[in-house]
């Protein structure tokens, strides 16, 4: 079976001074950090999601801004496949889908950012595409929400979207318990 890493909206405005700094979004990039750098090592396929913010209210990923650069801690290399992307869904009117199936790319390892928007929606689209999934959860990251009146800290909203995908649509693990997987298989 073959395995790519998807690395999903790891950019700039998502941090520290960013124009939507996310919660854990630093300690998030250094687990992708990890998985990316063992998917090099073996070779293995690596697409990157860049998210641009077509919208007219958009606030945030505004094209042609230093935001929608990804971060440093998971910089693409000139081999690696980066696909720009304008809605939560990274299979949404892009060709996301076509390249791993040109790869021949049967599962997915997912990271990134946010967890309770991108993730969820890239993560359930590909498991209605037939790709096995794998999500790090310590390599994702979200924000406070609030609902009807109610704060909702940052680690309630990642662990409810965590254990919902974790009930239907991928296998749901740290990153080194991804990478120990992917080692034992090879």
């Amino acid at each position: 079976m073959s395995t790519a890493l998807l690395l999903v909206d790891i950019q700039q405005d998502y941090f520290p001074l960013g124009r939507m700094e996310l919660i854990g979004s630093i300690e998030a990039s250094l687990e992708a950090k990890r998985l990316l750098a063992y998917f090099r090592k073996e070779a293995l396929p690596v697409v990157h999601l860049q998210h641009i913010s077509t919208r007219k209210d958009a606030t945030f990923f505004l094209p042609d801004t230093e935001g929608v650069s990804f971060h440093e801690n998971v910089r693409p290399i000139v081999t690696e496949t980066i696909i720009e992307k304008h809605f939560s869904n990274g299979f949404r009117d892009t060709n996301l889908h076509e390249c791993l199936e040109s790869k021949g790319v049967e599962e997915l390892v997912v990271c990134g950012m946010m967890s309770h928007m991108c993730i969820d929606a890239t993560v359930r689209a590909a498991f209605d595409r037939g790709y096995s999934c794998l999500v790090a959860h310590n390599a994702c990251a979200t924000k406070n929400l609030i609902f009807d009146g109610v704060d909702i800290p940052a680690r309630q909203v990642h662990g409810a979207y965590m254990a919902a995908l974790a009930a239907a649509y991928a296998r749901v693990l740290c990153a080194a318990e991804v990478i120990e997987i992917l080692y034992t298989r090879s």
